[in-house]
């Protein structure tokens, strides 16, 4: 038995212990520095081995802020909280559309040059239609897991082959964001520490993470999906709030928005696949996340493809209308009705 469901258990329903808590914030904390690490451990490596900025914003950085979300979803998996693996990657998505995007406009209006971009995000929104309709039978088993991860493959190698069209514009500014300073010394031994420190604190602060979510779930009566889909997605989404509000501050609109695009594909493709890949069972889908929380994904999805494809401005007043999107949505999730 897990040590996770052996902490559970030793707890009954009522006021939520403090030490849960505790657990949540050393995971948070555990998971933002990992992230962080592995970013710039994997950026470096790319760098030196010659990838394209581009590339680098577009997967290996998305991939870096993705990987909290794959830690946990993965200690969820082993650790029989399966609706925390599920309600994490879809409350991310939600999370990383309506609330980093409505931010990061709000900081300055957002409009997309990317013809990068403008194609993935349509993929972005048949990801998320194929998840749903993969989960649509209560569960995502190993072969659902496969075809998820078929797709980030697809994504990868459109990232690669399409770079090299982009207009020079769109490269410097990945490149200003991305690049490495050029050194004369070999870095690659730092660089890998970074990687598996990153790593190890993902791993150290998922479980944390997991633990202490699960145990506030159960003392408060809520469902496990619920605290997925809203305290962990939003604590395992911090690194694509500060990647994109800064690049979005910094006038990097396209890094801003390719991080968003990037990451909730990798969400899907990585995270959720990878998990059912190497899940021992098949991940079950509630009835409810089936029948609320994939359309509103697939919805907030879709909603970006207009904006994105005609490179029309996501304006502050829409950045607002975003954000609110998203408070009506956690509303609707703990008292049943937008207020």
């Amino acid at each position: 038995m897990s040590s996770h469901v052996v902490f559970i258990q030793s707890r009954r329903k009522g006021a939520v212990p403090l030490i849960s808590f505790v657990f949540i914030l050393i995971g948070l904390l555990l998971l933002v520095g990992g992230g962080e690490l592995l970013v710039r451990g994997a950026t470096s490596i790319a760098a030196d081995m010659r990838v394209s900025p581009l590339v680098i914003g577009l997967t290996v950085v998305a991939f870096g802020t993705s990987a909290p979300e794959l830690g946990v979803s993965l200690q969820a998996a082993f650790g029989g909280a399966a609706d925390v693996a599920v309600g994490n990657v879809i409350g991310s998505n939600i999370f990383n559309v309506l609330l980093i995007l409505g931010l990061a406009a709000l900081v300055t209006p957002l409009s997309v040059a990317s013809q990068l971009i403008r194609r993935d995000t349509p993929l972005m929104l048949a990801v998320s239609v194929l998840a749903f309709i993969l989960a649509s039978d209560g569960q995502i088993g190993r072969g659902d897991g496969l075809i998820l991860f078929a797709t980030l493959i697809v994504y990868v190698v459109l990232c690669v082959k399409n770079a090299r069209r982009e207009s020079v514009a769109v490269q410097q500014q990945f490149a200003q964001e991305f690049s490495s300073p050029v050194v004369d010394r070999p870095r690659w031994v730092t660089n890998v520490v970074l990687v598996a420190g990153g790593l190890a604190m993902l791993a150290g602060g998922s479980k944390c993470l997991v633990d202490g979510a699960v145990a506030v779930a159960l003392a408060l009566g809520v469902s496990e999906f619920i605290i997925g889909v809203t305290i962990v997605a939003a604590g395992t989404s911090l690194p694509e709030v500060v990647t994109s509000i800064v690049a979005s501050y910094r006038g990097e609109k396209d890094v801003a928005i390719g991080n968003v695009v990037g990451s909730n594909l990798f969400n899907l493709g990585c995270v959720l696949g990878g998990a059912a890949c190497v899940s021992p069972a098949p991940i079950p889908v509630a009835a409810s996340a089936i029948r609320f929380d994939f359309p509103v994904m697939i919805l907030v999805a879709a909603a970006c493809v207009p904006f994105f494809w005609t490179g029309k401005r996501v304006s502050r007043g829409e950045g607002m209308f975003l954000v609110a999107g998203y408070a009506v949505y956690v509303d609707w999730l703990i008292l049943g009705t937008p207020s």
